[in-house]
């Protein structure tokens, strides 16, 4: 969904015509496969970072125009909420440039955007759930200028015919409705690339889907929404229920949710776009003018642009992408599960254990796809979202154990083997994994830290909730500038 689309409404005749070329798209696409024209020779890794941005007391303001004015990089775009931005850093060879490199680019861009944003009094905060966020903050005015947003948030209500109910329950509850889709943007993620062959999409797919669970629960960071203390990582089910185009006649019918896990592991890259054909209805039915056959034929690369639309608006967990660089196709997974933040080091060790176990489990020789139910990988996404690092999760060989105990037993020596195999020596990989295995040893997170601060200042400053939400969030803001993995933030 990352393209400008014009403002309009759309005719039968545009869904027919949409829906015959997705599947000329979806005709070519499987050609291109057969081929094999897909650039393989130079796997890179890539990383998107969506921000909030808050006033100097860490109250959301809603600034992403002036922002982005001010800093003036193409690299950086709007999202869905005005008060959201979104970085999309270069794409890398996973071991290129040392073990700095990545680190020290990333944090140059965000030190960079910080400071522009201070000329327009705004700040920026990496954080899975901005935690200051009210709800009266995510009424239609909060939606971004650029049309597609507004586009997006008419046709999602037009498919539904009613407004959205969000409820999850925590310690608190929360049940409101919204008329809007805006709730979304409250939902603020990183999202880890990986280009792969054609032939690997399917071991790598199916690994990332078998260890959300286990990565949601080591980087939980979304505790608090509209005030309510709710699931550790409260982007899960928010996300969810804020763009769930089905009513609930539609629910209990079986009909598949647009943000979706899945429901199968998988053979193909295929498998993914098939699905999305088949099963959802277009959104934003725009078609463009190539004949994705007819450029094949001419030696072409075709755009694909109406399946890759399409894509775009069914958010799976782990999502295909079908892209084109330097006049090659490739495909890639990107992993969307995790919040963002709290930190850059903590951001990189995520990307770490997940690049390192990914390769790993998709290098043995019984893969754990082929032992474990896709059910039992979803179980634990949700298991991990209510409960972060305390949660406990299955595993193929251990059953049901805590998440910590998981990770430090079973999978973060094979994060380390798939780093090691990636070309990543020992000095790389030791502060990187160490990072992780801290938060194991200590149980604590960013969701953990949140938790712990405001309940400390409630008790000390007598205070109530929002206060003692905006306190913690210019302490978070701080020690975010540090620098210092999370799990070595003091309550205090």
């Amino acid at each position: 969904m990352g393209r400008d689309v014009p403002a309009l409404v759309f005719t039968r005749e545009d869904r027919r015509r949409y829906r015959i070329k997705m599947q000329e798209c979806l005709d070519a696409f499987a050609q291109m496969l057969r081929e094999a024209r897909f650039d393989a020779a130079r796997p890179q890794v890539g990383l998107e970072i969506e921000l909030n941005l808050v006033d100097d007391r860490g109250e959301p303001a809603m600034r992403n125009v002036d922002v982005l004015e001010a800093i003036a990089d193409p690299a950086w775009s709007t999202e869905l909420g005005r008060f959201n931005l979104e970085i999309n850093v270069p794409p890398r060879r996973l071991v290129a440039g040392g073990p700095d490199a990545w680190e020290s680019e990333i944090r140059a861009a965000l030190n960079h955007a910080d400071d522009r944003a201070r000329s327009v009094g705004s700040h920026l905060i990496m954080i899975g759930i901005l935690p200051t966020l009210r709800q009266q903050d995510v009424g239609e005015g909060a939606l971004s200028e650029n049309a597609r947003y507004r586009l997006l948030n008419d046709q999602v209500f037009a498919a539904r015919g009613e407004d959205l109910l969000i409820e999850v329950d925590g310690e608190d509850r929360l049940r409101t409705y919204a008329d809007t889709i805006t709730p979304e943007a409250a939902c603020t993620s990183t999202q880890f690339h990986l280009q792969v062959s054609p032939q690997e999409f399917a071991p790598y797919w199916n690994a990332a889907q078998a260890i959300a669970g286990v990565q949601v629960a080591l980087a939980a960071n979304a505790p608090f929404l509209f005030g309510k203390e709710l699931w550790h990582e409260t982007r899960i089910p928010l996300f969810e229920q804020a763009t769930d185009t089905r009513p609930q006649e539609i629910k209990v019918q079986g009909v598949r949710p647009r943000v979706w896990f899945g429901e199968r592991w998988i053979n193909s890259v295929f498998d993914l776009f098939e699905e999305n054909v088949r099963y959802f209805p277009a959104l934003l039915p725009l078609c463009d003018d190539q004949n994705p056959g007819e450029t094949l034929e001419r030696g072409d690369v075709p755009e694909l642009s109406e399946l890759t639309l399409h894509n775009g608006t069914i958010y799976r967990w782990n999502r295909p992408v079908y892209a084109i660089a330097h006049d090659k196709p490739h495909v890639r997974v990107e992993n969307r599960v995790l919040p963002a933040g709290p930190t850059v080091a903590d951001t990189l060790a995520n990307g770490a254990f997940y690049y390192g176990l990914t390769r790993a489990l998709v290098e043995e020789d019984r893969p754990v796809w082929s032992r474990m139910s896709f059910s039992a990988a979803e179980d634990n996404l949700h298991a991990a979202a209510r409960h972060g690092i305390d949660a406990r999760l299955y595993w193929p060989g251990t059953g049901e154990v805590p998440a910590n105990e998981l990770v430090l037993r079973r999978l973060l020596p094979l994060a380390h083997q798939g780093l090691e195999r990636s070309g990543m020596d020992e000095a790389w990989r030791e502060p990187l994994l160490g990072i992780i295995e801290q938060r194991c040893v200590t149980a604590r997170n960013g969701a953990v830290w949140q938790k712990e601060m405001v309940h400390h200042i409630e008790s000390r400053a007598h205070c109530g909730r929002h206060e003692a939400l905006r306190r913690m969030t210019e302490q978070y803001i701080a020690y975010m500038h540090l620098n210092a993995p999370v799990h070595t933030w003091p309550v205090e």
